[in-house]
């Protein structure tokens, strides 16, 4: 079996030259992520555009997501080599918007710091690089004691409680840096800080695929109070598990994580778990044995999607990141229990009133993996315009293979987010004749299935009143 969870891989410096991005897709990656809270707006730009020569020399999409800064607190720039701080060391805290990070002062860019901050507070640092206890508040500073210490280097963030903080997302930067990337054709925006639908909303970018398919960080507490309306205003899902972490007590983390996977992907969009998925390889060859289990479970909890951050951006070896993830991946996908996932998001998608158009597309794909299921179809094709009839069935986790055809490459491009999905061009129009039979053919020809296979083919009819998928078809290979 291929491997069916997507693997989202972040370019930094360590990763961002045309030859490095291209062994990076060839080892696994499906999407490169291009965060924007580092380096220049044209920077970011040229890797988005090495990305897509890349694309073009393979001759397969690869999937673009820009990551927004959104309102992120974040240190002062650490000394070169780093600013190492020990448990029980007393440290300054000290707002600055310029200033860089001393032994004697760790500047912070938020002009609230004095107030957001009450004493007893833990700071964390990174994602838990370093953390501290707010011990005292003096006139220009607050005083800390390091509970966890650790290496802070670059430029951190530094974790303020959620509801004390008074930034609204996206920012102003964010949007505009948004633009030049629209204008540029980029697949999916990652909007940070979320904390309720109206968030998702002002990023106000046409709906996928004509506009990117906004992707929800969840990173806060209100962000899991609001779940089920951010998800529902969202393109897909990502549980930022650094900041979440930070915000919710961490023997809650693993079962929010379930939660949160669960409820996105029933509903029809993709998840994707992030942070710290295998750190270690920063600097080590090889993921420790928790990191591996990590990796594995993420991909039991139900996840679209798994992303590297540091690893491949900064890391000594990304390529072998990448690698490395993939197999873990695919080992997992084989023990993901299908037959229970299936049932288990048939029975919660009942409860749920969609649009009609939705409610339409997910009774058919409902039949596609019911169908599929009991006649051991080969593959389920389909046919696409924006991908939603991809996205539905994938909320199933067939076993047998998902393949989208779409005639429109920015679609294509948004579906290696989706879990199992090999995006596919299509050369005929939506409404010709042999609409069908040239998926199929198109799809004997990629060797994905072969003479005497059986077929589940999903598509939309000319006639219906609508965008939906309303017509599945049992089509033997010839």
């Amino acid at each position: 079996m291929a491997r069916r969870t997507k693997i989202i891989a972040t370019i930094g410096p360590a990763s961002e030259s045309e030859a490095m991005i291209k062994d990076l897709a060839e080892a696994g990656m499906d999407v490169a992520r291009i965060g924007l809270a580092h380096g220049t707006l044209d920077e970011a730009l040229a890797k988005f555009a090495r990305v897509r020569a890349v694309e073009a020399s393979l001759g397969r999409p690869i999937g673009v997501m820009v990551d927004l800064p959104g309102p992120k607190v974040r240190a002062g720039t650490m000394p070169e080599g780093g600013l190492a701080i020990t448990e029980n060391d007393e440290i300054r805290l000290v707002p600055s918007h310029t200033d860089p990070s001393t032994a004697s002062a760790i500047t912070v860019d938020h002009e609230g710091l004095l107030t957001d901050l009450h004493i007893g507070d833990l700071v964390t640092f990174g994602d838990g690089a370093a953390v501290a206890v707010v011990v005292d508040r003096l006139p220009d500073a607050l005083s800390a004691r390091v509970t966890h210490g650790g290496l802070l280097q670059g430029r951190p963030g530094v974790h303020i409680p959620s509801d004390r903080l008074r930034l609204s997302s996206p920012t102003a930067d964010d949007l505009r840096m948004l633009d030049a990337f629209v204008e540029a054709g980029v697949d999916m925006v990652a909007v940070s800080f979320v904390r309720s639908a109206h968030d998702v909303r002002r990023v106000g970018v046409e709906p996928h695929p004509r506009g990117p398919m906004v992707v929800a960080k969840i990173e806060t507490r209100a962000a899991v109070d609001n779940l089920d309306s951010i998800i529902e205003a969202s393109g897909a899902i990502m549980v930022a598990r650094g900041d979440l972490g930070a915000e919710m007590p961490l023997e809650e983390l693993p079962h929010l994580q379930k939660r949160i996977l669960q409820r996105c992907i029933t509903l029809g969009r993709p998840a994707i778990t992030a942070t710290q998925m295998l750190e270690s390889m920063v600097s080590a060859p090889t993921p420790t044995r928790a990191e591996t289990s990590d990796v594995a479970n993420a991909v039991f909890d139900g996840s679209s999607g798994l992303m590297l951050s540091g690893e491949t951006a900064i890391g000594h070896d990304p390529i072998n990141a990448v690698a490395t993830m993939a197999r873990i991946a695919a080992r997992a996908d084989i023990e993901f229990d299908y037959d229970a996932w299936g049932a288990k998001v048939h029975q919660i998608a009942s409860t749920m009133q969609p649009k009609m158009d939705d409610t339409v597309t997910n009774g058919m794909t409902n039949a596609a993996w019911r169908a599929a299921q009991e006649t051991g179809a080969a593959a389920i094709i389909c046919v696409t315009r924006t991908g939603f009839t991809v996205r539905s069935i994938a909320r199933f986790r067939p076993e047998a293979k998902i393949l989208g055809f779409s005639s429109d490459v920015q679609t294509l491009r948004q579906l290696k987010l989706s879990w199992g999905a090999t995006p596919f061009l299509l050369d005929v129009d939506y409404k010709a004749p042999n609409l069908v039979a040239r998926a199929v053919e198109l799809a004997r020809e990629a060797g994905e299935i072969r003479r005497g296979d059986l077929v589940a083919v999903l598509s939309g009819s000319p006639g219906y009143p609508g965008q939906a998928t309303d017509t599945l078809k049992l089509v033997p290979v010839v």
